[in-house]
């Protein structure tokens, strides 16, 4: 599908919030934030001081769980020691379903990615509840570990910021672009990535136990681009809001779905 080419059908939104079932750790960067000589801060809203979830580590973990997931190679490298998965031909982008949910660097045959994830703020009740019980920071813990040299035996103490297990960031939302009839079973990618990340961690130190987070109250809604009507809410069972765990690996829901987005899109 070249650029002069598309036409945007209606889009796709999943919203909700994000539980941390354990701690959470999504750094600032060494040099960027100093708040009480901590090691290792957190990612943190300029405007309230609150942690946040940006919608960048939301998203590159998801495409990353999703590559692994189907066995893609890691071809493009995009800094220091990280790399992704990048189609390199036309061919083989119309084929791959991670490349047009998530996107690729311009190239003359690839389309606009489908998938937009917000930041997800720390919400008030959640940064009520963390003033009351007086953290080690604002809103957050101080973690500390110690690295243990494996030939002298020495110790070296570090710290490390986490938000605590229980809080919630919310709204969260993402944004899916429905172009052609194809990207409504590419919906069904963004919401098995969700799964993949339920399943893994968020953030950093996810091997020792931080990051483990959850997707609570989810809805999926669809506004149809022909004259960008009212907002419709799919229904799963009569319910409008959903978990992962609702969906039990059951393709029907999916289909189901899918035939829902082409009705509201007038693609049935």
């Amino acid at each position: 599908m070249a650029e002069s080419d598309i036409t945007l059908l209606g889009r796709a939104f999943i919203r909700g919030s994000i539980l941390a079932e354990t701690g959470l750790h999504i750094g600032a960067g060494s040099g960027a934030l100093t708040i009480g000589g901590m090691d290792n801060p957190v990612m943190r809203d300029p405007m309230t001081n609150r942690p946040y979830i940006p919608g960048s580590s939301l998203r590159g973990k998801m495409r990353s769980l999703s590559e692994r997931s189907l066995g893609l190679p890691q071809n493009q490298s995009i800094g220091r020691d990280v790399r992704i998965h990048v189609c390199s031909t036309a061919e083989s982008y119309r084929e791959c379903d991670v490349c047009n949910v998530f996107g690729v660097p311009a190239r003359p045959w690839s389309s606009q990615t489908r998938l937009l994830v917000r930041d997800a703020a720390l919400t008030d009740a959640s940064a009520k509840r963390l003033e009351e019980l007086g953290t080690d920071l604002p809103y957050t813990e101080a973690k500390y570990e110690v690295a243990i040299d494996r030939v002298t035996s020495a110790a070296t103490p570090r710290q490390m910021e986490r938000v605590p297990a229980g809080a919630i960031f919310g709204p969260m939302e993402l944004s899916f672009a429905l172009y052609q009839r194809e990207d409504m079973h590419r919906f069904g990618l963004v919401i098995r990535a969700m799964q993949l990340l339920e399943e893994d961690y968020l953030g950093g130190q996810g091997s020792r136990g931080s990051g483990k987070v959850r997707f609570q109250g989810l809805t999926i809604t669809c506004r149809a681009g022909d004259g960008w009507g009212d907002i419709a809410t799919w229904n799963q069972d009569g319910k409008d809001s959903f978990t992962l765990e609702d969906w039990n690996g059951d393709p029907k829901l999916m289909e189901g779905l899918e035939g829902w987005l082409a009705s509201r899109l007038h693609l049935a």
